[in-house]
């Protein structure tokens, strides 16, 4: 704690990928962090573990939240224990039309210093995700951006209207759905021509956007027919024309499909991104947390005395990073490893082995214990052979139960635990309203913390319609069990095998988009 320093974040317009480095490293450094429904929720995984996290959306509040709370909620923050650093994430831009300068004025008022992170702002970011560049060589050079929504305790507009309809080629209208007749009334009663071009861009950047092109004589009337809604951006010009030849966004194979990632956040990157890639919608909703054991002593005592084992068993990436982490807490490397085979479970656990200077001597093709064990045996693992497992307190215990029946001297190590993630409240309302096409598994403890955190909603009703996808047949099970219906298993029990089956279900061949 110190003296207190809030950042005014642009966290750009949805696409987690357009935060800047300075407005991530902000985030990084925050003791507390403050966001909308407007600032994606995936930034909240580059927060300290210890930081504060505070939606100042409608959950938690008994109505809509205003500027003024919103204020308070800052300044109150940074003034605790002494002063806090907190970064406050504001769609797109803070500066622009993000009532970022109140926001500073409040600060100001209450003697806290600020700094403000420019973010990418929706005004160019939406039209160029929907195709749209609002400025193009022979076509306009000029563009404007308009709030759609001024002040209704102004007595008369402040926009020029008169000069936007015939002294500008593209006009970025933000935040003006509710009011678009009203935009087109002025825009043709000053002379713009009623077969101008008009695109409304909703959501843009992110998986959920959706795009309606039309004119200024008809544009109003097909918002309306097909309930358009906020938020979203206004994009009027010649300009427009050109999303029939340049659309690349929202033409990708699972373009419009909403998938929760039950993930920790630490863990949930790869899945997420690959899913992304294929151009799905992402919520992450981390039902686990990994933290560290009770106690490092049965670690600890494991690594003094590593000459004593033959094989090393790594049973996940988490595992592979914590060991070593605690090897190095011991002031030593891999090359402590020097006498012991080492053998680790699944791919990606044997690549996080070959990033800390170890490539395993045994990675089985079946990434289960049962798949595990006979490996094992054919290289001579049985009688008086001394086993270090390093692995999560809450595994399986088939894999010592059986290696200890084989005569082998079995050391379990718990090198972290599993415990109840905080869920994410923008995904739960989401899964209320049944808004999900599917929710993806990796492990039994996603299926059980899911369960827990939606404790409630009816999942039988909500996920009806649902895909439910498991990472492999002990997931499956205890989805099941959980009253679930598993509609797909991957066939390679790893991330991209869960990709892979998640894709083909809806219809995609995964090796044909690569």
């Amino acid at each position: 704690m110190g003296r207190p320093l809030v950042y005014l974040i642009g966290a750009g317009p949805g696409d987690p990928g357009l935060i800047t480095v300075k407005g991530l490293k902000c985030i990084a450094e925050a003791d507390v962090v403050v966001y909308d429904y407007l600032a994606n929720s995936r930034f909240l995984a580059h927060a300290r573990e210890d930081a504060e996290v505070i939606y100042v959306g409608k959950k938690g509040f008994t109505q809509h939240v205003t500027q003024d709370e919103i204020n308070a909620v800052i300044v109150e923050k940074a003034l605790e224990e002494g002063g806090k650093t907190v970064a406050r994430l504001k769609g797109g831009d803070p500066f622009i039309f993000g009532r970022g300068g109140e926001e500073a004025l409040a600060l100001v008022d209450a003697g806290i210093r600020f700094e403000v992170v420019p973010g990418i702002s929706s005004g160019y970011a939406a039209p160029a995700y929907a195709g749209i560049p609002v400025t193009h060589r022979g076509i306009t050079t000029e563009m404007a951006f308009v709030t759609g929504h001024e002040d209704p305790t102004k007595a008369e507009s402040d926009i020029d209207w008169e000069h936007l309809a015939k002294g500008v080629g593209t006009v970025c209208f933000f935040m003006g759905i509710k009011n678009l007749p009203n935009i087109v009334e002025n825009l043709t009663k000053f002379g713009r021509p009623t077969t101008t071009p008009v695109a409304l861009v909703r959501w843009g950047t992110t998986a959920q956007q959706e795009v309606l092109v039309g004119t200024l004589a008809d544009i109003a009337e097909k918002a309306a027919a097909v309930g358009f809604k906020a938020p979203a951006i206004t994009v009027v010009g010649e300009v427009v024309n050109l999303r029939e030849k340049l659309a690349w966004f929202d033409t990708r194979p699972l373009f419009g499909k909403t998938i929760v990632v039950t993930r920790s956040r630490a863990q949930a990157s790869v899945l997420t991104d690959a899913l992304e890639d294929l151009g799905a919608e992402v919520l992450e909703f981390p039902a686990i947390k990994v933290i560290d054991p009770e106690t490092w002593e049965p670690v600890d005592e494991a690594i003094r005395n590593l000459d004593i084992y033959a094989w090393l068993v790594l049973t996940s990436v988490n595992g592979v990073h914590k060991f070593f982490d605690r090897l190095e807490y011991a002031d030593k490397d891999a090359r402590a490893l020097a006498g012991l085979r080492v053998a680790a479970i699944g791919p990606s656990t044997a690549a996080a082995c070959i990033e800390r200077g170890v490539r395993p001597d045994y990675v089985p093709d079946e990434y289960r214990a049962e798949g595990v064990l006979d490996g094992l045996f054919e290289r001579g693992v049985g009688k008086d052979t001394n086993v270090l497992l390093a692995r999560a307190l809450e595994a399986r215990e088939i894999l010592p139960e059986e290696l200890r029946a084989a005569g082998a001297r079995v050391d379990v190590v718990p090198v972290y635990r599993t415990v109840v993630g905080e869920g994410e409240p923008a995904v739960l309302e989401r899964l209320r309203d049944g808004d999900v096409d599917a929710v993806t598994f990796t492990s039994s403890s996603t299926v059980t913390n899911f369960i827990s955190l939606t404790e409630g909603i009816d999942l039988a009703v909500v996920l009806k319609d649902a895909l439910v996808a498991s990472i492999g047949p002990i997931t499956s099970d205890t989805a099941r069990a959980a009253g679930l219906s598993v509609g797909v298993e991957a066939e390679e029990y790893t991330i991209p095998g869960l990709v892979t089956a998640v894709a083909k279900y809806f219809g995609v061949d995964v090796d044909e988009e690569e």
